[in-house]
């Protein structure tokens, strides 16, 4: 199979009153076909950090945000598939006393995703539609072109119902939405989140940012879909997996440091 060759990152800088115990999650995950190259980590001033594995596999580093101003940067140079991800229309949804035992935990309401809220809404739009990967599509259609993209339209506080009446979001609220009519009709469903360049995309540059999208339970695996963007695309680096965004911030301060500025790069590397 032919790679491609990204350059992935970030840098966060605050400012803070007082030492601030962190753990921050931006190193791609191992269980995924991307292999890194080459990556640096480094801090303004210096300081310590020590790695661990959460409860969902996922990669995260502790260390201690200094009083005052300070920087964190990660950069790594990845190499991904040149292709999109995988898709199949047939790809049949299971009952629930057929799915794995560790899969049922994303059937459940979680703290951004209310199924319980939003079911009678799932099941008038989606219930009557055939079972299966073609329904999950019909769910990603219809939260793409019910929900306007605009940052600053929702807060940490917003749940996928309080996105629903708005209809305004961010990725993380259009895949929180969609992973809530999901778990709503017992389809498993998870947030992700990680890199994702502008790999063969019509359109203006964007700024890049972190990106959400969802893994949906279909078969005997997980299949990826992105109601925000609504396409299948290349380039994705995998950073986190849990129930919602709750499980998988970029940043955790225990305290509160301002942060003057946050940059991600995802681009390809010509």
């Amino acid at each position: 199979m032919t790679t491609r060759r990204l350059h992935i990152g970030c840098e966060f800088v605050h400012r803070a009153t007082m030492d601030t115990p962190s753990v921050v999650q931006v190193r791609p995950r191992s269980d995924q076909p991307v292999t890194l190259i080459e990556e640096r980590w480094s801090t303004e001033p210096e300081q310590s950090r020590r790695s661990y594995t959460d409860l969902y596999g996922n990669d995260c580093q502790r260390l201690v945000i200094p009083e005052g101003r300070s920087a964190f940067r990660y950069d790594a140079v990845a190499e991904v598939p040149d292709a999109v991800e995988d898709a199949d229309e047939d790809a049949p949804e299971l009952f629930a006393q057929d799915l794995p035992d560790d899969v049922l935990v994303y059937t459940l309401p979680s703290r951004y995703v209310v199924p319980d809220v939003l079911a009678a809404e799932a099941w008038v739009l989606f219930s009557k539609l055939p079972r299966g990967y073609t329904r999950v599509r019909a769910i990603c259609d219809h939260v793409h072109q019910h929900l306007r993209f605009q940052y600053g339209s929702t807060t940490s506080l917003s749940t996928a119902a309080d996105v629903y009446a708005s209809g305004y979001g961010v990725c993380r609220d259009f895949t929180h939405l969609a992973i809530t009519f999901c778990r709503a009709l017992s389809i498993p469903a998870r947030y992700v989140f990680g890199y994702l360049p502008e790999i063969e995309v019509d359109g203006p540059p964007v700024v890049p940012d972190f990106a959400a999208w969802m893994e949906v339970w279909l078969g005997d695996r997980w299949w990826t879909f992105d109601p925000r963007n609504n396409a299948r695309r290349k380039g994705r680096v995998l950073i986190g997996r849990g129930r919602d965004a709750s499980d998988v911030a970029m940043l955790t301060t225990f305290g509160a440091p301002v942060l003057e500025s946050m940059t991600v790069r995802a681009e390809e590397v010509r």
